[in-house]
């Protein structure tokens, strides 16, 4: 019996199918970077996907009507794919198969309106990079396993892609920090938020859609309908964007919208005619760190959708853009969690008059630090900002801080959160309470008072107990340690002129 027929006769587990996707990298190594792995194995693994899936359909369909015109019919799957473009098409092919693979991904995004750009423009169409016998052994490695629903369910599928975006990331170091959260700090920033059944949920820095797919897990865990929340992102980079919809695509979500383009410079979630920046329930993101070039030459003539109600950052750090973009894409009543770099907790200039409105309009929530080396390509600690357009009663007029650096788990190269780390700092921020050395909640004059800075050690008191210095009193033992000891230096300069040794 063959490995297909093997594997089709009981499910993938998810070990077997993230070793066989990791496996994939091993044959590119050495003719690619490994950074521009997860572009051609996504490729691939999204290709067998949609033809293994399409013909478990047409099997169904034609078991169902017996007809097989109206079993290949467009509207009868999810995705159509057209005549030649199926992978055992490309599969006839022993020569020139890179050329194969290319026309066979550009059919199917010209088939499909949702799948446009998908495939990136990956071009396995060089033979340099790509020759024949490499992509053969490539495509035989997918072969080993059919990926039908009945096979793999595209919640495991999805997992397993997750996990390779996770292995991807760690692989490309600095680089992989432009598209990949690790998972533990999403879950900390879902946790806190908890969206709800039927709400939406946006990240405009969606990078692979990990924070999007995080709210669904949030769903799942706690028995509610995942597939009812409505999920909104936006990313610049065209390959990542193109990871993020596969990555939704292949959890079988179908109720998504990730949408390409400069976020600050060119929302593209807007109002008809333009008419104001779209809502949501929840909003989301682990924007660039400190962004340089991030449209201040816009936004300081006024940004037309007025995101600089506030003030417009400083040329050099784009963090308060990115709050304030997701501020103005926020419901009345939603909430907002957003990874920052701790300068914007306390630097002055116009970012200290942007957090000072933001105070003043009772908007942020909790302050929670974290510890350093937690994201890829940076090992500087982190905060994630909670702000709430409608902060419950009893929560109004305060703030709460948490020293969370203590909370991971060290590692060699790179330190995570466990989950009990992420309990604990979600558990602190549902309660909104004091903890000694932990948490403080401190109030809008005690913020103002020290001059609208955030910076969590203000307000919490982290390390050691200092010990209590009386100054007049040990002034005043200073005074007396001089007296005693210009005492003995008169006596010691008398011994020696006594000895002829000073005049």
């Amino acid at each position: 019996m063959s490995d297909i027929a093997v594997f089709a006769a009981s499910k993938l587990t998810l070990q077997q199918l993230e070793a066989h996707l990791w496996g994939a990298a091993d044959i590119l190594r050495g003719s690619i970077d490994s950074g521009d792995y997860k572009h051609y194995i996504f490729g691939l693994l999204f290709f067998k996907r949609l033809s293994d899936v399409w013909e478990e359909e047409y099997e169904e369909r034609i078991a169902q009507y017996g007809d097989e015109e109206l079993a290949a019919d467009p509207d009868e799957h999810r995705f159509h794919i057209p005549a030649g473009a199926f992978w055992k098409d490309i599969r006839k092919h022993s020569t020139n198969i890179g050329e194969h693979l290319n026309s066979a991904f550009h059919a199917i995004e010209d088939a499909n309106l949702r799948l446009k750009g998908v495939f990136q423009d990956v071009d396995f169409n060089n033979k340099e990079r790509f020759p024949d016998d490499a992509l053969e052994r490539l495509l035989q490695h997918f072969e080993k396993y059919r990926l039908r629903n009945a096979d793999v369910e595209a919640d495991m599928l999805g997992n397993a892609y997750e996990y390779l975006i996770a292995e991807f990331a760690d692989d490309a170091g600095k680089k992989g920090g432009e598209f990949y959260t690790p998972k533990m700090v999403v879950r900390l920033i879902v946790e806190c938020l908890r969206p709800q059944e039927g709400m939406s949920v946006y990240d405009p820095a969606c990078g692979s859609g990990g924070m999007l797919l995080e709210a669904v897990h949030y769903m799942e865990r706690n028995g509610k309908n995942p597939k009812s929340l409505h999920l909104f992102g936006q990313e610049r980079n065209l390959n990542t964007w193109a990871i993020a919809q596969m990555n939704l695509f292949l959890h079988d979500l179908g109720d998504f919208d990730v949408r390409r383009g400069d976020t600050l410079r060119d929302p593209k979630h807007v109002l008809p005619g333009g008419k104001g920046l779209m809502t949501f329930d929840r909003v989301l993101a682990n924007p660039p760190f400190s962004l340089k070039d991030w449209g201040h030459e816009v936004w300081s003539k006024g940004d037309k959708w007025a995101r600089d109600a506030y003030g417009s950052p400083p040329k050099s750090y784009g963090d308060l853009a990115f709050v304030q973009h997701m501020l103005g894409s926020l419901k009345a009543d939603g909430m907002l969690g957003v990874v920052l770099p701790h300068g914007v907790l306390f630097r002055g200039g116009t970012e200290g008059t942007i957090r000072e409105g933001l105070l003043k309009d009772d908007l942020v929530e909790a302050v929670i630090g974290l510890g350093s080396n937690l994201f890829y390509g940076t090992g500087i600690p982190a905060c994630i900002l909670i702000l709430h357009r409608n902060k419950p009663a009893d929560r109004k007029g305060r703030v709460l801080f948490v020293h969370g650096a203590d909370e991971m788990v060290p590692g060699k190269n790179q330190h995570t959160l466990s989950q009990t780390n992420v309990d604990r700092l979600a558990g602190v921020f549902h309660a909104f309470v004091d903890e000694e050395r932990f948490s403080r909640v401190a109030t809008l004059e005690e913020i103002a008072g020290n001059d609208y800075n955030l910076n969590i050690t203000r307000y919490v008191q982290a390390g050691d107990d200092e010990e209590w210095i009386d100054v007049p009193t040990e002034v005043a033992r200073l005074v007396e340690l001089r007296t005693q000891r210009d005492a003995a230096e008169t006596r010691m300069i008398g011994f020696l002129r006594e000895l002829g040794y000073a005049e």
